[in-house]
């Protein structure tokens, strides 16, 4: 059984997080929007947008271009790049060192949502707040894989990831 995400606490969200909710929720009761938005001929361009520009931004700062773990990734990025321990845009994932297998495996379902979504992704990304335990598409890629939770060893003695 997977874990759900925890519905997240309306106080620790930024403003831009609940204004951008907001939008979503409002976008939601738009009747047949959600349908077009996610139709494959519009969210597949979305998609194929951000990965050039992810493309472009890791050749600039002169990256590491690699694949692995079903994903296409720049490495040796600074880390003003990009957020957290590293970003996934469309189909390239920016980091500077953070390529575990584990770590490319969560980014590989990153991937997949921005396929699925294309630019709406952005949108519903923010509006799912920054806090990785109650963000819905973290927890979908994982949050052990992501380094968000320690793995646990059999036993339930906590491991190191």
């Amino acid at each position: 059984m997977s874990a759900q995400p925890m519905r997240p606490d309306p106080t620790k969200l930024s403003r831009p997080e609940r204004v951008v909710g907001a939008v979503v929720r409002f976008g939601g009761r738009v009747p047949g929007l959600r349908r077009f938005l996610l139709w494959p001929v519009v969210a597949r361009p979305g998609y194929w947008f951000a990965t050039a520009c992810a493309w472009l931004w890791g050749r600039i700062l002169f990256g590491r271009f690699a694949k692995g773990g079903g994903i296409h990734y720049f490495s040796r990025l600074p880390k003003w790049a990009y957020g957290r321990g590293g970003t996934t845009i469309g189909a390239i994932y920016l980091t500077t060192d953070n390529t575990g297998d584990a770590v490319l495996e969560h980014e590989a379902i990153h991937k997949a949502q921005w396929k699925k979504y294309g630019l709406t992704f952005i949108a519903l990304y923010v509006a799912a707040g920054s806090p990785a335990l109650t963000n819905r598409f973290e927890v979908e890629a994982g949050l052990e894989k992501g380094g968000y939770l320690r793995t646990r060893r059999p036993g339930g003695l906590p491991g190191k990831s």
